[in-house]
């Protein structure tokens, strides 16, 4: 069973993270707002289909990805996270995977009150 969806700002990584460990894209799609930006590359922001699609590649290295928030400062219904992240091992050609970052991202409560990402941007501190 997955996660519910954040109640508070900086639970938001760790719902992320167990959605995107779950391998389905369908959960992970849930932690993003719609029109939301997803910035799979510094300088290359992506919405919709092309977002999810992204997303599902990183996914589909079949690694998991640990995550460690630095800061979250929030103001009434939006937040700034600073999040350290790795996705570490050994890929499915048997060669060894390691991406890591630390991501700026935007997360934003909605009416339902819980807290979704409305800009994910993974290489945030990035040149």
């Amino acid at each position: 069973m997955t996660r519910l969806l954040a109640e508070r700002p900086e639970d938001v990584p760790a719902v992320f993270a167990e959605r995107f460990n779950t391998g389905d894209p369908a959960a992970l799609a849930e932690v993003y707002e719609s029109g939301a930006v997803f910035v799979p590359e510094p300088g290359t922001g992506l919405t919709g289909a092309a977002a999810r699609a992204a997303n599902e590649r990183f996914q589909a290295l079949g690694l998991p990805i640990t995550v460690r928030p630095r800061h979250v400062y929030a103001t009434g219904d939006l937040a700034l996270l600073i999040v350290d992240w790795i996705i570490d091992g050994t890929g499915h050609d048997g060669q060894p995977v390691h991406i890591e970052g630390t991501a700026t991202d935007v997360a934003r409560r909605g009416q339902d009150g819980r807290w979704r990402y409305v800009i994910d941007n993974p290489f945030g501190v990035a040149g």
